[in-house]
């Protein structure tokens, strides 16, 4: 069994914050603003985790006139057993899951 690549704790937050949102299409900026990340952080995070197929990606209609699309993004099943696989092997990110899971 090969072993799982190593994350960083910023792509761990980011893992996360997909993961406690499975189905839920995300934007960048409420990931940014969830995670604390700067768009400089997070992009390229999300540009990765596309290529490795662990995220879907597509434009999002605007719901007002004059709002630009939004590029949003889920988790696929790979990449919820991968953010899964990362989250279980950091205690305190384990922590964080089952704390959001029981408030939401």
């Amino acid at each position: 069994m090969p072993r799982p690549t190593n994350v960083s704790p910023q792509t761990i937050k980011v893992l996360l914050r997909l993961l406690t949102r499975r189905n839920v299409w995300q934007y960048g900026y409420a990931l940014a603003r969830d995670t604390r990340l700067s768009s400089g952080t997070l992009y390229p995070i999300l540009i990765r985790l596309a290529k490795q197929g662990w995220l879907e990606t597509k434009w999002t209609e605007p719901v007002r006139p004059g709002v630009p699309p939004r590029h949003s993004y889920r988790l696929t099943s790979a990449g919820a057993r991968a953010a899964a696989e990362r989250i279980d092997s950091r205690p305190q990110a384990r922590a964080k899951v089952r704390a959001r899971t029981v408030t939401t």
